[in-house]
């Protein structure tokens, strides 16, 4: 299943215009972290990037639905292990939700374990009086609001690589240590959220897949001995920016000489850096982990097809993932002409709905926020779209946390404009809290339950 041109290399994207990458301004110091990385243990193996695409071509055919789900950007200041269980355990939830509502298995991937790097409008920000250079992301510089703190600096990247690995090994002990196990199922409510009308109608759900576990107990089935009642996988991803890294954790399977980025097991291309004859497209049409692409509002049918061809040519179900992000307002017009055109050429790609980047908005005082009205709408313009069309609306990427934080407006959480300086901690975008996370779980089930067959 080779995809890789006779023409590619780790390294062939640096011929192509390369958008949104740091001026390193000592080179040296870059080399040097490259080459360390590139002498690193892989963060993921090829086996699992081949396990999670033959899990995403379960999706194409409707037999199962993807949440991937994450930080809008990670924190080098925030690793620990309560944060990182308290990001899977809203997953958990939200995936016992799913399942349970839909009668379908999810495919869980967690934006996590390197979503260090961020792509941003403006090159810079005013500070005071004074312009300096925008925040990027902790692997490439630093959030602190001054000019020093944001020169960009190579041994980030090492510094990305690490945290991530430690991540991975928490995520890992968690998801196969028993943590993640059914029984477990009433152990992933948060106090926080459990006081909620959302947290009881989950609490309400957990006892009835106890009860449905004691009934299966009773009918003689070995639960102890059914592996997946007792762990789960939880993929990683995040968007392939920062080209110097992705190349340099690049590596060749060792049993089919294909080539495959380690850093994660899908990496996805961002809305300002899909260009079909550019760095980022070149570098990922040679790597043979699943990929992604944001599809804006401005993507054309041809544009959309090139990128099909480009990094899927050989229509392999489970390699391409298209993340619709048109906004609330453009979705149910624009989406549909897209979706034809990929199902007319023969192309298997999985359609998700990425609910939350077209719909960020301005308070008034300038806190960039969401409603959880608008992700919604977009996300039920997003089935009907696809319904229409009679292509599967497989699967919901979203930023969310585990936390009790207020950055997105509304939800059955009612945050308000007024709360929104209580505890916006995002380094960045909004995200969804855990209690407005598991009320578009709910809904989002009922609209998946809407869904012809």
């Amino acid at each position: 299943m080779a995809v890789t041109s006779r023409t590619w290399s780790p390294d062939s994207w640096r011929e192509r215009p390369a958008l949104q990458q740091p001026e390193w301004p000592d080179a040296a110091a870059a080399v040097a972290a490259t080459d360390r990385l590139k002498a690193s243990p892989p963060l993921v193996f090829a086996g699992e990037a081949r396990q999670l695409r033959e899990s995403l071509a379960h999706v194409i055919e409707g037999r199962a639905f993807l949440l991937q789900a994450g930080d809008c950007v990670e924190s080098f200041n925030e690793i620990s292990t309560m944060r990182i269980r308290e990001k899977l355990k809203i997953m958990l939830q939200m995936s016992a939700v799913l399942t349970y509502g839909a009668t379908l298995p999810v495919v869980k991937l967690g934006r996590i374990a390197g979503q260090f790097t961020k792509p941003r409008s403006e090159p810079t920000e005013r500070v005071g009086e004074v312009d300096i250079p925008s925040f990027r992301g902790h692997m490439i510089n630093d959030d602190a609001r001054t000019a020093e703190a944001r020169v960009p600096d190579p041994r980030r990247m090492v510094e990305g690589y690490n945290q991530s690995a430690q991540t991975l090994n928490l995520l890992r002990a968690f998801t196969k240590g028993g943590y993640a196990e059914l029984t477990q199922v009433h152990a992933w409510n948060q106090e926080f959220v459990a006081s909620s009308p959302e947290g009881r109608r989950y609490e309400r759900l957990a006892d009835e897949i106890e009860r449905a576990l004691g009934f299966m107990a009773a009918c003689g089935i070995d639960l102890a001995a059914e592996r997946r009642l007792h762990e789960v996988d939880v993929y990683t991803c995040h968007e392939g920016l920062l080209l110097d890294y992705e190349e340099a954790l690049t590596r060749k399977d060792s049993l089919t000489g294909d080539w495959y980025d380690c850093s994660a097991h899908l990496l996805w291309i961002g809305e300002r850096t899909r260009q079909p004859d550019g760095a980022h497209v070149e570098f990922f049409s040679g790597v043979h982990n699943p990929l992604g692409v944001k599809i804006g509002p401005a993507a054309t049918t041809s544009e959309v097809i090139e990128l099909c061809e480009r990094l899927n040519p050989l229509r392999v179900p489970g390699r391409l993932t298209l993340y619709a992000r048109m906004g609330a307002s453009h979705v149910r017009e624009l989406l549909p002409p897209l979706l034809r055109a990929v199902q007319e050429e023969g192309h298997p790609v999985l359609w998700a709905s990425d609910p939350m980047h077209g719909n960020s908005i301005r308070t008034a005082s300038g806190v960039r926020t969401r409603r959880f009205d608008a992700i919604m709408d977009e996300l039920q313009g997003f089935f009907e779209a696809c319904w229409e069309v009679g292509v599967w609306p497989g699967g919901v990427h979203l930023e969310f946390t585990g936390e009790n934080v207020t950055e997105c407006l509304g939800g059955a959480d009612d945050v308000l404009e007024e709360h929104l300086s209580h505890r916006y901690e995002s380094l960045l975008d909004p995200r969804l809290n855990a209690r407005q996370s598991l009320d578009l779980a709910f809904r989002l089930a009922e609209l998946m339950q809407r869904a012809p067959r």
